[in-house]
């Protein structure tokens, strides 16, 4: 059980007490990190004074001009769909970034329950009390008691290994925000969580590399209710028996019936949570278990956005559509409620009645014999809309579209319609990672010679290495389930329209709208994201920008291997000599960090990969979240007739991409 026992409360309640002014603080709103703090912050050129007209960029020096005529002028109002890229707005973004919740502290404390288990504000604070102040990638909670979760046995006095980054000085994990109303503190997230991390040389953030080692599995499997993130699992809770502990609802067709046992649902998805690579999150809710792994935030010109290219139309070319995705649908399933029927085949009411079956707070736990939908809406936070987060309908609610997957639209009441968003899409389009260390000239020039001969460059072109396009997975055979995940939100899509930019939230009465244009993104790509033509869908071209800091790669993360996993042979060719640290089954999975050097020669030499296959589908959880490391067979090895020291300046090359690599491609 992951519930603690009442004298394990009391012990709790009385360390509180020791520690109360260090909670105190935990309590105080955290703040976006000074830029003294952030490790070469440089930024990308993006340009302030540009503008964005719903995924049509506009330069600052077009921009200039047309403010000259009255059709200029018309075309950069926000009565067009407008958005000019200021400096308050980056500010705005960067603020959001770090900061912004859109209430989810309700979702993830008060349905969730993911500080009511043995991860707590209290087990937290133990463990940023021991750093000392000192940084970490890593922060260990320590399980004051023996606890089976999802089949495991976690005894007491283990260290779980979190993936939380905790700054150097820091009072809370990066990308946690406490939230305190009367006397309860409740913990929400932000971008940050998954989308910075922390130097440990330095102690200072960086921003926009992702967290490859964000446990989120675990995190969510420790909660005392996380079967309320069912779907992000392969658990149907409809073929979970009920029991006698199984509470009694109204179902959608009026009639009284069964929710599944409680206990048997939980374990099931813990079972599943736990089967998680760190470093990977489930973001397509669609019933099936197949994480992928966390994106860098360095997205300035990297679109379509999204693993299988899925967020592309609308503003900052699908940028804001993906961050709508993380707000509301990641982190408040409550918004797919009015589409589970269609999704997931689930009804609307059993959806709702299975996340609020085992509340955390006993205020959003369903009573017995109740209607979910009834009881939901008596104690939404946000009654005004459907959800629990801050959102607001889009048109064409209960409909989504290929702007606003879910209909719905996170926006805070004061702010305007996706302001927020779209802030966040302008910040982060001004991240790039940092500066990588200097590597001989000569090097570089070799190893983009050998790019180009090896034809990389036919997908991975261009001053931002990518085309943009979306690859089918016919061609590109890689691990197959990701792709066809977007496939069933065809089902609720309708014309995409978004808002005018200066519609206040609340929504007035009767709202502009504004058609959101679909051609900036290639008919067949669409088609490929959403495994409409071909059915088996496909993958993006991804930017290679920022290599260095996103290791492992591929969706899946399964081309990987430690720093010690492989070696030069006599002839120069690399060779596995130590088998048991290849792949995802060798390195994250057993808490080793993968080699960002030896995991791309994984990647362009099949001899290593073999090995990487082999060993991830060797390793049930990785079969189980259809992880494998396959695919991509675009090959930079002997048997292609490249020597061992092209392979080496090759990956010297990719190593060197930064937002300012020294070497570029032509386009």
């Amino acid at each position: 059980m992951k519930a603690f026992s009442r004298s394990t409360l009391i012990l709790l309640v009385l360390l509180l007490v020791g520690i109360l002014g260090y909670s105190l603080q935990l309590a105080l709103p955290t703040r976006a990190p000074k830029l003294a703090n952030v490790v070469a912050f440089q930024p990308t050129a993006q340009e302030v004074g540009s503008y964005d007209v719903l995924g049509h960029p506009v330069s600052k020096a077009e921009a200039e001009k047309l403010l000259q005529t009255d059709q200029g002028r018309s075309y950069l109002a926000p009565e067009n769909g407008a958005i000019e890229i200021t400096e308050d707005l980056i500010k705005l973004g960067r603020d959001a970034f770090y900061r912004e919740t859109f209430g989810n502290e309700r979702f993830f404390t008060d349905v969730l329950g993911a500080i009511n288990g043995p991860i707590n504000l209290i087990s937290v604070s133990q463990a940023i009390l021991a750093l000392k102040g000192q940084a970490t990638t890593n922060l260990q909670i320590p399980i004051s008691e023996d606890l089976t979760i999802g089949g495991h046995l976690f005894k007491a006095g283990t260290k779980v290994d979190t993936g939380l980054d905790v700054a150097a000085g820091s009072l809370l994990p990066l990308g946690m925000q406490t939230v305190k109303s009367g006397a309860k503190i409740r913990v929400g997230l932000t971008c940050a969580l998954c989308h910075s991390t922390v130097d440990l040389e330095s102690g200072k953030v960086i921003e926009g590399a992702p967290n490859t080692d964000l446990d989120s599995g675990l995190l969510q499997a420790f909660a005392t209710n996380s079967a309320a993130m069912f779907r992000q699992t392969g658990v149907n809770p409809t073929t979970i028996p009920a029991s006698e502990k199984s509470l009694s609802y109204i179902n959608a067709q009026g009639q009284t019936a069964k929710l599944p046992d409680p206990e048997a649902l939980e374990n099931a998805v813990d079972a599943q949570f736990l089967a998680w690579a760190p470093g990977n999150f489930d973001s397509t809710g669609d019933n099936k278990n197949n994480p992928s792994q966390n994106p860098s935030s360095y997205t300035f010109k990297g679109y379509p956005y999204g693993w299988s290219g899925g967020f592309s139309i609308g503003w900052f070319h699908g940028l804001t559509t993906l961050n709508n995705n993380v707000h509301a649908t990641n982190s408040d399933p409550t918004t797919g409620a009015n589409a589970s029927e269609k999704l997931l085949g689930i009804d609307k009411e059993t959806y709702l009645g299975v996340m609020l079956q085992k509340s955390a707070d006993r205020r959003f736990r369903l009573p017995n014999g109740a209607k979910p939908s009834t009881f939901f809406q008596s104690v939404d936070p946000t009654p005004r809309e459907i959800a629990i987060n801050e959102v607001i309908k889009a048109p064409g609610f209960p409909q989504g579209s290929l702007f606003i997957l879910d209909g719905l639209m996170a926006s805070s009441p004061g702010y305007k319609a996706g302001e927020q968003l779209n802030a966040m899409s302008a910040f982060q389009n001004t991240l790039a990672p940092p500066a990588t260390p200097e590597i001989d000239i000569d090097t570089l020039k070799r190893g983009a010679k050998i790019f180009q001969q090896a034809n990389c460059a036919s997908c991975h072109s261009g001053r931002y290495f990518t085309n943009h396009a979306v690859v089918s997975q016919d061609e590109i055979q890689a691990q197959p389930s990701r792709a066809v995940a977007l496939a069933k939100f065809t089902r609720i899509l309708g014309e995409p329209q978004a808002y005018l930019p200066n519609t206040p939230v609340p929504l007035p009465v009767d709202p502009s709208m504004i058609a959101v244009p679909t051609d900036i993104t290639p008919t067949q790509d669409l088609k490929a994201a959403y495994a409409i033509d071909p059915p088996t869908g496909g993958y993006k071209v991804p930017s290679l920008v920022g290599l260095a800091v996103t290791a492992p790669y591929l969706h899946d993360g399964g081309v990987a291997a430690s720093a010690s996993a492989i070696a030069p042979q006599s002839d120069g060719a690399y060779a596995v000599v130590n088998p048991d640290e290849m792949g995802l089954a060798g390195t994250w999975m057993k808490r080793i960090a993968p080699d960002p050097e030896a995991s791309l020669r994984v990647l362009v030499d099949r001899s290593l990969r073999s090995v990487a296959v082999d060993a991830n589908r060797a390793n049930p959880d990785l079969q189980n979240i259809n992880s494998d490391g396959s695919g991509h067979n675009y090959w930079v090895d002997q048997a292609a007739g490249f020597t061992p020291q092209d392979q080496t300046d090759l990956i010297q090359f990719m190593l060197s991409i930064d937002d300012d690599p020294v070497v570029k491609l032509q386009n």
